[in-house]
Parts: C-alpha cells; sequence; structure tokens
C-alpha cells in the first residue's frame, strides 16, 4: 500500500452508551480512530422502492490495517455517514477494504 495514495481522511465511528443528565442510557457515536485512505470505488446505484425510486451511494475505502473494526461500526467521509457491509483484509494484516453504502 503506497502512501501516496492515501489521500483522504475518513472517521471511524462506533455505537456506544452514554449517559444524560438524568443518568439513562442514551446511544452515541463515538470516534474509533481518524485515518487515511484510498477511495477504490464510487457510484449510486438507483433501484425502485415501495415508495417510488430511491438511491445508495456504495463506496469502498482501503485503509491500513487497524484491529478490531467490525461491520457494526461507520464511516464518517465528506459529510457523509456511512453504514460498513463488508470488511477485507488485504494480505496478512497490511490494509483492510471496506465496502460502505451511504444511510439515509
Amino acid at each position: 500500500m503506497r502512501a501516496g495514495k492515501l489521500d483522504r481522511t475518513i472517521t471511524l465511528e462506533r455505537l456506544t452508551e452514554t449517559l444524560n443528565e438524568n443518568r439513562t442510557p442514551v446511544p452515541a457515536w463515538s470516534t474509533i480512530a481518524t485515518v487515511r485512505t484510498e477511495i477504490l470505488q464510487q457510484s449510486t446505484n438507483e433501484f425502485l422502492t415501495g415508495y417510488g425510486e430511491a438511491q445508495a451511494g456504495t463506496i469502498i475505502f482501503r485503509i491500513r490495517y487497524l484491529p478490531g473494526i467490525t461491520t457494526a461500526a461507520r464511516v464518517t467521509y465528506a459529510g457523509t455517514v456511512y453504514d460498513l457491509q463488508e470488511i477485507k483484509e488485504i494480505g496478512r494484516r497490511r490494509g483492510l477494504e471496506l465496502r460502505a453504502v451511504a444511510t439515509t
């Protein structure tokens, strides 16, 4: 993985619970890491739903290996939030490919 290709920045987040002022658990997203990434593919798929036409943006990020990343995490890139659909390991802990879909 060449450092020069990692020309974008993403934030990886995980759902956690925090306590509000009444000491009640409230779900919140906390930052796992902010990493450099390469965008491999970016596309928009149009499909028909029960309510009409909709769009889902798919994007593949390539990052250096980071342990503990699961599909329960999400990615924030350029002001858009993406849910992770698939994670592929590149080589032997050399990197990760994160396939994500934009949330609505």
